[in-house]
């Protein structure tokens, strides 16, 4: 018997557990400092100098002119400098970095920035540079408005989200004696930093080593910004000759590093009278913040799921990502998806209610199905849109629900929704990612540089492996994604972990076996020594996509759910709770159903915080509210019940039939709340649903 779909411990889980596991701050190395940055404080300007308001003597002090390489951390492009030279555009961009061996003396030191103000672009509405532009057009969308016997049109917003991972960033930098470095810290993309380092560093590739260490989640959180504080750790390391630990606190990395993209989309959608949609226009703009970072993906994604989960035949939206003065804004778990389709799930309900229809009938008439065709002109295989919708209305009890409580202050509510698994449209062709399998004196060793960030990465691939190899778990073990060891897989984001890098293992071990014969791993590797295979990504056959047009097969396949949400209003204190999430979601198949539902009730979590408790307060630029006293975020007796629902749907060309599923349930629980609070009778159009929120929308009711 296999153990794929099977719910086997964690392989991580005893090191954790018992207090084995290394975090970053739990490394020492001999000789090593402590460091800090200096930041600005203003929004926009000019820096015009630098006191240094301390003795200098046992300090390491970096600036812009002690860059080997280019003064530029690479992402997708190379606008954002390491450290400031002149131009100031944001508040808390690094300026100067500092080390020494005691913290106290370290934080002690005063540092005087000479900046002189300038007038910032703090509204994404007004900003006259955009980081991205995507246009996706499909049919005649003003015959499609004339034709229709309705048009709805709507303005709906959402805020910032900080990742509010358990463990904040952290790099360790060691300087090594060839005039390399080693970085280890808390990363979700090895290979991502190694990239920036080689540009930043001026060194050659075999020089820099990235080796992650334990990390205490990500959420996309670690994907961009690591290569920011790799880059400060080690130039500090490579001045000092001496290892260097840069760890931020809660409230630095609140104020300093990347946020959900606060998104404005604007629909205005044709309608017949028997909920038919005729014609779709969408706008959606996002704050990139001061820099590019990974705006253009993240908006490229946010476009593709705008039409949210329905067929439509004339559709048009426009994507800009707008630069403005505040921090940049980067990855975050649904990657744009949840900021759109949270606008067509809200304004699918008021079209429901213009039509007097009720919202699941809306969505059965208009959901996707196999065959239908998407705004890109991807013809659809395989679709589980109504399966999952008619499941969680059985589930719930919609229909009931949905006349007994009317009138009354609970409401209940829907969102229909799907996710795309994988990189966009070429992506993974390009990425070329490469997974190898060794023989070991115990059995096998996975050797991919994709990180264990909480959601189960060593175990799920370990499972993939054992199955197809016909191996004992316990003969399988996992390498440190160390870029001097493992090739590069690609990194640990986009729902493509299991799904693309658990498919080329899968292929890998079937290559293995065929290889080994009769013997086992182990047997081989006592006769025969070490055995590599490695395999690199094939994607399916028949994708095609056009980068220049945004035509064709956006992804290799979609992942499906359905959240209903049953929330309580309190007409006195305007607060509005969720007593009730369920959550019908469909990725394939589920290679650990344990692993799965932490999946699905974890991104749950962070999409009820983001609904109900989460708002990044800013002004001039800066976050006001950076600690967790004023951003608060879920806890337990915040959280509804939450009935997980796992339809399974096998993917042909997934690893035992798995999709991604790690971004899917962030995009449900948002608009499926707002959606219930609209059944109370309250026209909420914003996230999040704060009290003050709650209470200008019931004012507007009376």
């Amino acid at each position: 018997m296999g153990v794929v779909g099977l719910s086997v411990p964690r392989v991580d889980g005893p090191a954790k557990v018992g207090g084995m596991a290394c975090y970053v701050d739990d490394l020492v190395f001999p000789g090593m400092l402590h460091a800090r940055t200096v930041r600005t404080s203003v929004p926009r300007g000019r820096l015009s100098g630098i006191r240094l308001d301390f003795d200098p003597a046992g300090f390491t002090v970096v600036d812009w002119r002690d860059i080997p390489g280019r003064n530029c951390t690479l992402h997708l492009t190379d606008d954002q400098p390491c450290l400031v030279q002149e131009d100031i555009r944001h508040v808390a961009e690094p300026v100067l970095l500092l080390a020494h061996e005691d913290r106290d003396t370290l934080w002690s030191a005063c540092v005087q920035l000479m900046e002189e103000r300038g007038e910032p672009v703090l509204d994404p509405a007004a900003a006259s540079h955009d980081h991205a532009h995507v246009l996706i057009s499909d049919g005649d969308v003003e015959r499609g408005l004339r034709a229709s016997d309705l048009v709805v049109e709507g303005e709906y917003r959402t805020g910032a989200q900080e990742h509010v991972y358990i463990e904040p960033n952290g790099i360790v930098a060691v300087p090594e004696a060839n005039g390399g470095v080693t970085i280890h810290g808390s990363l979700q993309c090895p290979y991502y930093v190694h990239h920036a380092l080689v540009n930043l560093l001026g060194l050659p590739g075999e020089l820099v080593r990235v080796v992650p260490s334990e990390n205490g989640g990500g959420f996309g959180g670690k994907e961009d910004y690591p290569s920011v504080i790799a880059g400060h750790a080690a130039l500090l390391a490579l001045k000092a000759k001496r290892p260097v630990k840069l760890v931020y606190d809660r409230a630095e990395d609140m104020l300093a590093t990347t946020k959900r993209h606060p998104s404005v989309v604007r629909h205005r959608t044709g309608v017949m009278k028997d909920g038919r949609l005729v014609a779709m226009v969408i706008d959606v703009v996002l704050d990139g913040g001061a820099y590019v970072t990974l705006s253009p993906v993240v908006l490229s994604r946010a476009c593709l799921h705008a039409q949210g989960a329905y067929r439509c035949p004339n559709v048009r939206i426009n994507g800009r990502a707008a630069m403005t003065n505040t921090p940049p804004n980067g990855a975050f778990r649904g990657f744009g998806a949840p900021q759109t389709q949270f606008a067509m799930e809200v304004h699918m309900d008021r079209i429901a209610e213009a039509l007097a229809m009720d919202p699941a009938k809306l969505r059965l008439r208009n959901v996707l199905r196999a065959g239908d065709r998407t705004a890109t002109g991807q013809v659809l295989s395989d679709s589980t849109a109504e399966i999952v919708l008619r499941e969680a209305m059985k589930r719930s009890g919609w229909r009931r629900k949905r006349v007994a409580w009317k009138g009354t202050n609970r409401g209940i509510g829907l969102a229909l929704f799907r996710h795309g698994a994988g990189f966009t449209g070429s992506g993974e062709v390009r990425l070329a990612s490469r997974c190898t399998l060794t023989t070991t004196e115990r059995g096998v060793r996975i050797r991919v540089a994709n990180t264990e960030i909480g959601q189960g990465t060593c175990t799920a691939l370990s499972q993939i492996v054992a199955d197809a190899l016909d191996v004992p778990m316990d003969e399988v073990t996992f390498s440190v994604p160390d870029t001097a060891d493992v090739p590069n897989s690609g990194p640990t984001v986009a729902s493509r972990t299991v799904m693309v890098v658990g498919g080329i293992l899968e292929r890998a071990a079937t290559a293995m076996r065929e290889q080994l014969g009769t013997l086992s791993p182990a047997e081989h590797f006592a006769r025969h020594g070490e055995t590599n295979v490695t395999r690199e990504h094939e994607p399916p056959p028949g994708l095609h996509w056009d980068d220049q047009t945004y035509r064709g097969d956006a992804y290799g396949t979609y992942g499906w759910g359905c959240d209903v949400a049953e929330v309580e209003y309190d007409p006195v204190t305007y607060a509005a709770r969720a007593v009730k999430l369920t959550a019908v979601q469909e990725f394939g198949r589920p290679v650990n159903p344990v692993l799965a539902r932490g999946q699905i009730e974890g991104g749950s979590a962070q999409g009820v915080g983001w609904a109900l408790i989460e708002e990044v307060v800013m002004k001039d630029g800066a976050m006001t509210n950076a600690q967790l006293t004023n951003y608060a975020i879920p806890t337990t007796l915040d959280m509804p019940r939450v009935e997980t629902v796992m339809v399974e749907n096998p993917y042909p060309h997934g690893p035992f039939g798995a999709k991604g599923l790690g971004e899917l349930p962030m995009n449900g629980p948002g608009p499926a709340i707002v959606n219930a609070l609209r059944h109370v009778g309250l026209d909420l159009r914003q996230l999040p649903a704060t009290p003050e929120r709650v209470m200008e929308a019931a004012r507007g009711r009376a």
